[in-house]
């Protein structure tokens, strides 16, 4: 058994990552009173961006174009989540419909300026970010193998990028603004706070760690740019709900995505595993994130204005 979890754990590990980046860019989001249904898109968006930089430069400067293809991909997703942002602030249009229309133009856009810019629709990356060992750590029992073996540099940015999002919800007068917007909107414009400056502040930085999560899908396992992240930006979404809202129940429920999704993808080579049908792993994630939502819906801790258009001027 702990053979088999040493060989999962790795794997699992960079599976959680783009998701746990993603579902905290739609916590800002959410957190601010915007739902954001659109982290696919905008993943796929931020992929492509990231892809494209990696692509012209990889063959002249292979490991600075990996860490500029991560900033651009930030940048676009940002980018991009402006005409969300625009639709539900400004507009004040359906945020689920808005939100839907990101996902439908994310792929087709892309598809055709990658192969309007490159020729093809697939966008290859001959390297990616390499695995390595963490010095010292690795060799701690049991937790250095689990965690310090074989990793990824972007999985100890993203964890920064947790607890640095931990500190700025709950630590800090930006957060309580934030948080107060998803809230009481009405009652925190009162108090002088400017709810739509706020939200657009949310909703763009939402963009681009959904952004970063696709590019870092690109440079880690995927290795190429079709147009697709394959429903993780709805997994995101999934695990966001699913941890309540609050940093440390997205981990958690991340990494439960991640490891029940890697175990059904290799489930067929390893013969403990391979009695379980593999879309009964796939499944799972799913059926538990229902039932949580079935058994916790009276105490959910969504932001109570979610979903729900601001115009100080009707009030």
């Amino acid at each position: 058994m702990w053979d088999i979890v040493k060989l999962i754990f790795p794997y699992a590990i960079a599976y959680t990552v783009p998701i746990l980046v993603t579902s905290l860019g739609g916590l800002y989001s959410e957190r601010s009173g915007v739902v954001n249904i659109g982290l696919e898109g905008l993943m796929v968006f931020g992929m492509f961006a990231g892809a494209y930089i990696v692509f012209l430069l990889q063959t002249v400067a292979p490991g600075l174009s990996i860490w500029l293809g991560l900033l651009v991909g930030m940048l676009g997703g940002g980018l991009f989540a402006l005409l969300h942002a625009f639709a539900s602030i400004t507009l004040n249009a359906n945020q689920v419909i808005s939100g839907t229309a990101i996902n439908m133009i994310a792929g087709a856009l892309t598809l055709y300026i990658a192969r309007t810019l490159t020729g093809s629709g697939n966008i290859q990356v001959i390297r990616g970010l390499p695995r390595v060992d963490i010095p010292i750590l690795s060799k701690i029992p049991i937790l250095g193998p689990l965690l310090f073996s074989s990793t990824y540099a972007s999985t100890w940015v993203v964890l920064g990028i947790l607890l640095l999002s931990w500190f700025i919800l709950y630590k800090t007068a930006f957060g309580l603004r934030l948080r107060a917007c998803g809230e009481h909107p009405y009652a925190a414009a009162s108090a002088g706070i400017n709810v739509y400056r706020m939200r657009y502040i949310a909703v763009v930085i939402s963009g681009m760690l959904a952004g970063l999560g696709g590019v870092i899908i690109l440079v880690t396992y995927s290795g190429e740019f079709n147009g697709s992240v394959a429903g993780l930006g709805f997994l995101a979404l999934a695990a966001l709900i699913f941890g309540q809202w609050k940093p440390l129940g997205i981990l958690g429920a991340t990494f439960f995505f991640g490891f029940m999704t890697t175990m059904a993808n290799i489930s067929q080579v390893i013969p403990e595993l391979s009695i379980i049908p593999p879309v009964v792993l796939k499944v799972f994630p799913y059926v538990m994130t229902l039932i949580a939502l079935v058994i916790f819906s009276k105490s959910s801790q969504a932001p109570k204005a979610a979903g729900q258009p601001f115009d100080l001027g009707k009030k």
